[in-house]
């Protein structure tokens, strides 16, 4: 092809493709005319010759506040070991109660545990609520224990078998010996019983069939039966607390009639009862005191700084890998044998024997190479070792002036910082 052909084409590309844009972008400019006009929909039943009328659409909002929340826990707060209800109009306090076997009992005694519960029947003046929450059994908490305890024995069967090398490598008796492998046999075999019992308990708190049910006697105060248009609210809830921890007692001095054992929630107590029966799913994995040491009921500007946090993990990283170190050294130590120190400390004093081999060798030959030369060579061979020493010696002053002009340097980067 020449190039007036490939000029043609070229200019007929150009041509056909201003010619698509042109199209694409009157598209675009109906497109969006129509977009900012739409036609107005006509309602049913409405004429022809009033469309031009408009109706304007009302939209609603829905608001949610914090009001609505709290009235749908239906409780106030949680003070001086009470639930408060209904802006302090209602007090309740609750009784835990322990359960008691009956199935296992024998005849007697569950003759005894029956007329026990009729008496704190017909002892009841006022009205109660009994309450039964099933928990699943949460074993973290006992975990945590374990394995704090089981670091412990290992840190004490390191020593033990620290102490027995010592005296194996130091000579000991027999009879020493035997009993220093006794004590770390003992420890090593409670080290591995304190690991399998923490690994069976794990492996058991996987299973969320695990439940427990807890057994609760809720007992009220309503301060308007008695009356209470001139008190204060300190005064309400004071001689609420008080009437209720009256009845609590009598309720639980009855119950121990029939071998029930019951004990006076406190308020922390209470916020874990309240937390779980809101909370039922979320409970079994987040419980409540993990909740609280979060910081859930803390603003979050209140949290620690990521920087504190960050230099207190390498901190204890620090420490951590520190004494791994030293007991690794200190076993290693231990292990040495008297031998293998020997040869250490031959290899220290190596130049100082090469030295003195020397002049042994030069005083033997001294007959044959004269006096003279003995006396020169055994010189030269004390320079050659003065200058070595003198050469350490400076090597050793530049490196501490070297650390000590580091350690100015960080003291005075930390001063500006």
């Amino acid at each position: 092809m020449s190039n007036d052909e490939i000029t043609n084409l070229l200019t007929m590309v150009l041509i056909v493709m201003i010619v698509i844009l042109f199209i694409l972008v009157v598209v675009y400019v109906v497109l969006r005319a129509k977009t900012k006009n739409p036609k107005p929909k006509k309602q049913d039943g409405q004429l022809a010759g009033n469309s031009s009328q408009k109706t304007p659409a009302k939209a609603t909002t829905v608001t949610y506040n914090k009001q609505s929340i709290f009235s749908f826990m239906d409780f106030d707060k949680i003070q001086d070991n009470m639930i408060v209800r209904k802006n302090g109009t209602k007090f309740l306090m609750v009784i835990e109660c322990q359960g008691v076997n009956y199935d296992l009992m024998s005849g007697l005694e569950k003759n005894s545990v029956e007329q026990g519960f009729i008496q704190f029947l017909n002892t009841l003046r006022y009205p109660i609520q009994i309450y039964v929450q099933t928990r699943t059994v949460n074993l973290e908490s006992g975990i945590i224990k374990y394995k704090e305890r089981i670091n412990e024995i290992k840190d004490r069967l390191l020593k033990k078998q620290m102490e027995y090398s010592r005296k194996e490598a130091m000579g000991y008796s027999q009879e020493d010996l035997n009993e220093a492998r006794l004590e770390v046999t003992r420890e090593q075999n409670l080290y591995e019983y304190g690991v399998d019992l923490v690994n069976n308990t794990e492996r058991m708190s996987l299973n969320k069939n695990i439940l427990r049910k807890n057994y609760f006697v809720i007992i009220d105060y309503v301060p308007e039966e008695i009356g209470t248009s001139n008190y204060d609210k300190d005064e309400i809830r004071n001689r609420a607390f008080s009437e209720l921890y009256t009845k609590a007692q009598s309720i639980i001095n009855a119950l121990a009639v029939c071998n029930v054992n019951g004990k006076i929630l406190d308020s922390n107590q209470l916020a874990e009862l309240l937390y779980i029966a809101y909370n039922r799913d979320d409970a079994e994995i987040y419980d409540l005191n993990k909740a609280l040491n979060a910081g859930y009921d803390e603003l979050y500007s209140t949290a620690p700084d990521v920087l504190q946090k960050r230099m207190k993990a390498i901190n204890e990283k620090i420490e951590q890998d520190a004494r791994v170190k030293a007991n690794e050294a200190l076993s290693q130590a231990m292990t040495e044998s008297e031998e293998q120190r020997r040869v250490r400390k031959k290899e220290a004093e190596m130049d100082d024997l090469i030295r003195e081999m020397a002049k042994f060798i030069i005083e033997e030959n001294q007959e044959i190479v004269g006096s003279d030369i003995a006396e020169v060579a055994k010189e030269k061979i004390d320079e050659e070792t003065n200058t070595k020493k003198a050469t350490r010696k400076k090597t050793t002053k530049a490196k501490e002036r070297e650390g000590n002009d580091e350690k100015k340097q960080e003291r005075a980067r930390k001063a500006s910082a």
